[in-house]
Order: structure tokens, then C-alpha cells, then sequence
């Protein structure tokens, strides 16, 4: 088994649980679908990677799913940042040197992008792939850097900027990889759909 991983937050596609910003515009039905469209892309690039891929879920665990094949987790911890870091900590805990954690919204991101991120683990503590609205798609480290997670203003626009300033404050060494979008609107998707055609 490789020492690289890749953490991968998932919901199931339940109506009315999931893109819920999505779901005020169109509706939870449709919502749900664009939710099942954007896991099979990222059940995919999941798929090409020669990291190991791991699925952790956010509300329970499906034994018989899209993901079958890969090892299976419940998150764990009372908010966003405590989750990402017990799942971090797991993987080191079983043996991983490098650990990239990313979602299943951001459509544009490539089994490219998770290769930077590693190879850039080989020379920084931290890699970050920077989300258009502030946030980020994409975190690797080489450690458990609790701090990361800690007091940050998740899903808020500067999530990233508050990060990367911490990270300078410590003299932690950081790479950037390149932004992309995600998706957290009806209008992301019609543009995601727009560019594929």
C-alpha cells in the first residue's frame, strides 16, 4: 500500500442533506442530482490515482455504494476543522508519510492537480489548492498540523488568507497549486456545464 493518501469528504446523496444553496434555487430533487453528478466525477479521479484513496463520510457509512473498493470512515468531530483533522490524523496513524484531503464539489480538479500536491509535499510542510470563493479544494500535509484546523472561519471567504498567514506566522513552509472553482451554486454548475460542452 502506498504511503500517499487521499482523504476524500463525501455526503450520501440524500434529498434535502445535500447542496442545499443549490436546492433554494431549483429544488432538493435537483440539487441531489447535481450532488450524485459531481461524486461520480470525483468517484473517477479517484479511480486514476496512484495515491490510496480514502472515503470518509459525513453522515453514515455505505456499505454498497459508488465507493466500494476503497476503506470507509465516518467524520468524526463537532465541526468541519475537527473532522478534516481526526481524519488526517487517522491516515498518518496508519502508516501514510503524505496526506491530501479533498472534497466532492469542485469539478475541475484532475488526478493531475493530486500529483502536484504530493510531489510538493516532498519539498513543503503544507500544499493548499486555492477555491475561488476564498476557501480551498484541495489540503496536503506532510504532519498532523492541528492548528490548520483550529478557529477557522469555515465556508467563509477568507479562510484561505487567514490560513496562509498563520502558516507564515509559524514559519511553515506552503506551495500553492492552482485556483479552481467549486461548486455551491446552481450558477457554478450551469458554468461547469457550460465549459464542457
Amino acid at each position: 500500500m502506498t504511503d500517499e493518501h487521499v482523504i476524500i469528504f463525501v455526503k450520501n446523496p440524500v434529498p434535502g442533506t445535500v447542496k442545499t444553496r443549490i436546492a433554494r434555487t431549483v429544488g432538493d430533487e435537483q440539487a441531489t442530482a447535481v450532488y450524485r453528478h459531481l461524486l461520480r466525477h470525483t468517484q473517477t479521479i479517484a479511480g486514476q490515482l496512484t495515491a490510496q484513496p480514502v472515503v470518509y463520510y459525513g453522515d453514515f457509512v455505505n456499505p454498497d455504494d459508488g465507493w466500494n473498493g476503497y476503506p470507509k470512515y465516518l467524520q468524526t468531530g463537532d465541526d468541519l476543522g475537527q473532522r478534516m483533522l481526526h481524519a488526517f490524523q487517522e491516515q498518518f496513524a496508519a502508516g501514510a508519510a503524505r496526506v491530501v484531503i479533498i472534497g466532492s464539489d469542485c469539478p475541475y480538479i484532475s488526478p493531475a492537480h493530486i500529483g502536484q500536491a504530493f510531489d510538493a509535499l516532498r519539498d513543503h510542510d503544507v500544499v493548499i489548492g486555492p477555491a475561488l470563493d476564498g476557501g480551498y479544494y484541495l489540503l496536503g500535509l506532510r504532519e498532523p498540523l492541528a492548528f490548520v484546523f483550529e478557529n477557522k472561519p469555515w465556508s467563509q471567504p477568507d479562510l484561505l488568507t487567514i490560513t496562509l498567514a498563520e502558516l507564515t506566522q509559524k514559519k511553515i513552509s506552503y506551495t500553492l497549486l492552482e485556483p479552481l472553482s467549486d461548486i455551491d451554486e446552481w450558477a457554478d454548475y450551469e458554468a461547469w456545464q457550460g465549459k464542457k460542452q
